[in-house]
């Protein structure tokens, strides 16, 4: 059973029982509504960002913007890295300013206003009105010999682009790292139980949407036109902002209180760089060099929470850092994964269909192809399977017979269930390897490219999907839980923030590290196979990652076994977190 909940600090029981007065009677049919309702507004931002992420690339390089393959590929990088790396913005902004609430509904108002403005670049009126006219190609002479170099073209409708997906990746941002904590908060009167049957929910909900906008909202931009599949975006984000609005009078709506980042900060550098800080200080007005002891009572956390909550961060960013190279494991489902699957057999949907094409689907006389992004669906089936499974039947039975482990205890079994994925994953690569050694390849077409394929077929892949999304459930949906619980409560939302952010650290590391490993000499270097990796030595790749995750797992497990141990003994009364039991 969970232990009794950590005393709140005073303002914050009157501030709770005001807030839980202002729900309206049936309490506990009322926290239902609140808790479906972010549930179904997580489902529709993750369906419509799915749905901008997915064929990204494929709509920057269509024939109506004539992007250059690796042009298409950067702003696509930029927009999945600044989706996750804004994510502390929009926690601080709802701590400081806005609320978690506003800060949500402003938020999707962006979401819709950035999605239209993509949606409008999908059709030539559009494209005139914010682009201009497409700039007519200059005849150059034909290369002389084949190491010469074309010079480049300006891309088209460039600012209007990266403009929408930076403002789509920053609400997209703000949405994730504030609805989370927003969701949590409206059963955090049931109890731990409560928040972490949420979390587990709210995980399933976002990989609903993603499968929903992988099947549907994919197949639809390469297979008729990205006007439509944008205005599906549009629709889907217009629809979870008037839910959000009707579902308004069941909410628990909390005002900021202030966040205690720019105190975290100063105290750090006080601690750290003494020298440092008395020179910026002696910069200070008077009033803003005191020290906490010193400074007047003013509403919200005291001078002394400060530090008490300082020591709290303290503690905590060690565990969330030590995170980081169970996301670098975890994205290569999104990149490595996939490119391995394009080199492996893909059976045909049709046996009878008279073509080798594994990707086509004939429907009365017409030639559809399956989307690349469908790839990504294990992972989501795997998690849709197994969250309710989880919730419903492991869950209870653990708590039952007094197993269930700490969210620290789950988050270190991710890591183990991550590093057997990229170990499985090296061996089906030597496997595939052999295969090219002897020449044994099946030429298959995906999209407009040729990859020559070991004769294994794909569903070889399906142990190591398997088991980093089983990675998933317990690294990630634990670190939220984590993340949320332990947080002082004046920086949830910045510390919510700071845990995706954290997760964007990671695939950033991934991709440098590809990036080091692509160079000459480099395992991933094969420029004379263009397109394909049959001269890379992926395996190597996946165990060189697989050793990175086992190190970090050892330093992970002694960090949370000696916050556990702290954690045991007497907590500061001064210290407003939530329940940890």
């Amino acid at each position: 059973m969970p232990g009794p909940s950590a005393p709140a600090a005073p303002w914050e029981s009157e501030e709770r029982q005001r807030l839980l007065a202002r729900r309206p009677r049936g309490p506990r049919r009322w926290w239902r509504v609140a808790a479906a309702a972010v549930l179904v507004v997580e489902m529709l931002e993750r369906a419509a960002f799915f749905g901008v992420a997915g064929n990204l690339v494929l709509y920057l390089n269509s024939a109506e913007l004539k992007w250059a393959g690796e042009q298409a590929s950067r702003a696509a990088l930029v927009f999945l890295g600044a989706s996750y790396l804004l994510a502390p913005v929009g926690g601080w902004l709802a701590d400081v300013y806005l609320g978690r609430y506003r800060a949500i509904v402003l938020s999707l108002l962006l979401y819709l206003a950035a999605s239209g403005l993509l949606a409008s670049t999908a059709f030539p009126d559009g494209r005139s009105s914010f682009c201009g006219e497409i700039p007519s190609a200059r005849l150059e002479p034909a290369c002389p010999s084949p190491g010469c170099q074309y010079t480049s073209r300006a891309t088209y409708c460039a600012p209007t682009l990266y403009a929408a997906l930076l403002l789509l990746a920053l609400a997209a941002s703000s949405v994730r790292s504030n609805l989370t904590s927003f969701g949590a908060d409206q059963v955090m009167d049931l109890g731990r139980h409560a928040s972490r049957r949420f979390f587990n929910w709210f995980y399933w909900s976002l990989n609903v949407g993603a499968m929903l906008s992988l099947l549907v909202v994919a197949f639809i931009q390469q297979n008729i036109n990205f006007l439509l599949g944008y205005s599906i975006v549009v629709g889907c984000v217009g629809l979870a902002f008037f839910i959000f609005l009707f579902a308004t009078p069941s909410f628990i709506i909390k005002p900021p209180t202030g966040s205690q980042v720019s105190s975290m900060l100063k105290l750090a550098l006080q601690n750290c760089c003494p020298r440092l800080w008395h020179r910026h200080s002696a910069r200070d007005p008077p009033s803003a060099q005191l020290l906490p002891d010193q400074r007047l009572p003013q509403p919200g956390p005291s001078p002394k929470e400060d530090i008490a909550n300082f020591q709290v961060l303290v503690k905590i960013l060690p565990v969330m850092v030590t995170l980081v190279p169970y996301w670098m494991v975890y994205f290569q489902m999104q990149s490595t994964y996939v490119l391995q699957g394009l080199h492996l057999q893909i059976p045909n949907i049709f046996p009878n269909c008279p073509t080798n094409r594994s990707e086509t689907l004939r429907a009365q006389g017409s030639i559809y192809k399956i989307p690349e992004a469908w790839l990504l669906l294990a992972n989501v089936i795997v998690l849709l399977i197994l969250v309710p499974v989880k919730d419903h039947l492991l869950d209870p039975l653990l708590l039952r017979c007094k197993l269930l482990p700490s969210a620290l205890q789950k988050m270190a079994l991710g890591m183990f269930f991550g590093f057997t994925s990229v170990i499985v994953a090296g061996i089906l690569e030597m496997k595939r390897l052999e295969y090219i050694s002897r020449n044994q390849t099946v030429s298959q077409q995906i999209g407009q490219d040729m990859y020559y394929a070991a004769p294994l077929s794909i569903w070889w892949q399906t142990p190591q999907y398997l088991l980093i999304g089983i990675s998933e459930i317990f690294a990630s949906i634990a670190g939220l839980e984590f993340a949320y619980s332990e947080a002082p409560r004046s920086m949830q939302g910045a510390l919510m923030g700071i845990f995706f952010c954290l997760s964007g650290v990671g695939s950033l590391l991934g991709s440098s590290l590809v990036a080091l490993l692509s160079l000459p000499r480099g395992w991933l270097y094969c420029p004379e196979d263009t397109g394909n990796i049959n001269k890379c030595r992926m395996d190597l790749y996946f165990f060189l990652l697989a050793g990175i995750q086992a190190a970090a797992a050892l330093l992970f497990i002694i960090i949370a076994d000696r916050y556990e141990r702290a954690a045991k003994g007497p907590a500061p009364q001064s210290c407003p977190r939530r329940d940890s039991g």
